[in-house]
């Protein structure tokens, strides 16, 4: 159980990177503190200030529920800071653990909601960022009080809300990987159930009433490496309550908020982002599974709601790609560069934080554009003004007879249909594996999905130039079900030429001849097709709208290369199975409300995405 919770910590969150040769305790001094914040409660701080003291140095701060470790002012990890560069220039590096969890004290909140007009000793992950702050620059050596805070995934969480806390001397902030709404990252899509996640619950749902050094929480043990059939096995999410018991805090939050209630909406942190002053560098990868959603939705709300510095870095990278320095950049089978994430340390991340912490910080003469984005299927970087940039044509394909797609489409009506099995759901891969969150899907090849005839495939010619698509995608669905309840999943792919090249990423028994790249996908649980706050089921055998949007994409079909949509009602394990039988709370449903059920999608469907002229 020790060893799934360090690969937990270590790859899933902390993206550590590989072993460097910089000694880190030759050059840097280590003091461990608890500082007190306003409403008394002490939060562990572990400092790392550079032993040439000739000069000051800014304050680079990373919040984290995922612990400091190693603890102890003798013990060092082979990498502090959000990169090696700016380690081996010397920056006062601080980590802490907030509040409720590992070392500090008080009660953990998970995505503690955000008070905007705090009293007295109201708290916040605001206010708790803010006496932080306020005691290193009051007490720590040598800083030019000048701080900047960074951090991937949950602590890009924390990076977002430093936002909020006003302190004068937060110069520069780089939320990485954040979740902007816990309804729709990681644990929610739309309304579907990430089932993929639930493991994860062992994480944050367990509480301790003490500070701590040593895990408080374990991972339930499940006998089995076979994700898909573990889960096929347990049948309805109510069978699931045998390994979560009611100390799970968690676990029991899911169950009793299956709609976007204000339990989750109070925990959403994009819909305060609003005159923020701070620099703002907004980091994600274009395939990460976990927080896409977050990081897209946070530079947009800043940059509709503030008049900040705000730019944008989206890479061919997974969840945290951009912290690790591995040479070829690969996600699965798929193979994008050398260097890329080398590259955005030392040029852009780097940058950002020296010219806003120690060079005055004039936006003007940052030397950054205001997004720079990676071209998916050219495998280059860009850099545009605005993102997604303004010479856009708007393109609108629409879904017909034969698997066709395009812009001139017959008018005469049809529909494609198919029979929807809960029993016998579509894999969201082919890999026999049992992970704790999913990362290599998002590329995967998807010809085993159009090959079953419960997926809907549509198809253009082969293109006869490259087509770059960029933006956001909206899928316009026209459907209707037997049933009374269904999920839509809508995934855009780029199928290869019959005659590319393998990469040496490419897994043995697949080749890229005829490769189907998933580019993007999203689901849409169909109760939530009108509102997320207030369910309702579908009427049987009525043809209905649904609109998925799915998030941007920077991405160039190839001339000789074909762009594909798949449209299926189940993702499984990687979503839970909807009943297909409308009940209230899908988390309480029983077995007889699994119900197989026949979905059509109608030639009035479209798809509607941006192109570059």
């Amino acid at each position: 159980m020790k060893k799934f919770l360090l690969l937990f910590l270590l790859i899933s969150f902390s993206c550590i990177t590989a072993q460097s040769e910089y000694d880190v305790k030759e050059h840097y001094n280590k003091q461990e503190v608890m500082i007190t914040m306003r409403d008394g409660v002490k939060l562990h701080t572990t400092i790392f200030s550079p032993k040439d003291t000739s000069k000051e140095y800014p304050i680079l701060m990373k919040r984290t529920p995922y612990s400091c470790r190693p603890y102890g002012e003798d013990q060092f990890s082979s990498k502090i800071g959000s990169n090696e560069t700016l380690m081996k220039e010397g920056n006062i590096i601080v980590y802490q653990d907030v509040r409720g969890r590992w070392n500090s004290e008080g009660v953990y909140d998970n995505m503690r909601a955000y008070i905007p007009n705090k009293k007295r000793k109201e708290i916040d992950e605001a206010s708790d960022t803010y006496d932080t702050i306020d005691w290193l620059v009051k007490n720590v050596d040598n800083n030019n009080g000048n701080v900047g805070v960074w951090g991937i995934s949950y602590p890009g969480f924390y990076s977002t809300y430093a936002l909020l806390s006003d302190h004068p001397a937060l110069k520069a902030v780089s939320p990485q990987a954040c979740i902007g709404d816990f309804f729709f990252d990681d644990f929610h899509h739309n309304g579907a159930y990430l089932l993929s996640y639930w493991r994860a619950t062992s994480a944050f749902g367990y509480m301790k009433d003490q500070p701590t050094k040593e895990s408080w929480y374990s991972f339930p043990e499940l006998g089995t490496q076979d994700q898909y059939q573990f889960f096929l096995d347990a049948g309805p999410l109510s069978n699931l309550d045998k390994y979560y018991k009611k100390d799970n805090i968690f676990w029991q939050q899911l169950k009793d908020h299956p709609n976007y209630d204000e339990f989750w909406k109070s925990r959403g942190i994009i819909q305060h982002l609003e005159d923020i002053k701070p620099a703002t560098m907004i980091v994600g990868g274009w395939f990460d599974a976990e927080d896409l959603y977050g990081p897209l939705e946070t530079y947009k709300n800043i940059e509709k709601r503030s008049d900040n510095y705000n730019t944008i870095v989206m890479g061919p990278w997974s969840h945290g790609d951009w912290a690790r320095t591995k040479e070829r950049q690969a996600i699965g089978n798929v193979y994008f560069g050398d260097n890329i994430s080398k590259f955005f340390q030392g040029e852009i991340e780097t940058k950002f934080f020296n010219h806003f912490l120690k060079e005055g910080g004039k936006a003007e003469e940052s030397g950054l554009p205001e997004a720079y984005v990676y071209d998916t299927g050219k495998n280059e970087w860009n850099q545009y003004e605005t993102w997604p940039p303004e010479n856009t044509e708007e393109k609108s394909y629409g879904l017909g007879q034969h698997q066709s797609m395009g812009e001139v489409m017959t008018m005469q009506f049809s529909y494609e249909e198919f029979v929807s099995d809960p029993k016998k759901p579509v894999p969201y891969s082919e890999d026999i594996k049992m992970v704790f969150t999913p990362r290599k899907y998002m590329t995967d090849d998807q010809r085993f999905a159009a090959r079953r005839p419960d997926v809907l495939v549509f198809e253009t010619d082969v293109l006869e130039e490259d087509m770059t698509v960029v933006g956001d995608i909206l899928a316009k669905l026209q459907v209707s079900t037997t049933g009374t309840a269904a999920d839509w999943v809508v995934k855009v792919i780029d199928v290869f030429p019959p005659d590319a090249k393998d990469f040496e990423e490419t897994q043995d028994y697949l080749k890229m001849s005829n490769y189907h790249m998933m580019v993007r996908s999203e689901v849409m649980r169909g109760r939530y097709r009108n509102s997320f706050e207030k369910p309702e089921p579908f009427v049987p055998d009525e043809v209905t709208p649904v609109n998925i949007k799915l998030q941007d994409v920077y991405h160039t079909f190839k001339k000789g290369h074909k762009m594909q949509v798949q449209i299926q009602s189940t993702w499984f394990p990687l979503i839970d199975i909807n009943p297909q039988t409308y009940v209230d709370n899908i988390f309480k449903a029983e077995e007889k409300d699994f119900q197989k059920q026949t979905h059509r999608i109608y030639n009035s469907s479209r798809i509607e995405f941006k192109v570059l002229e």
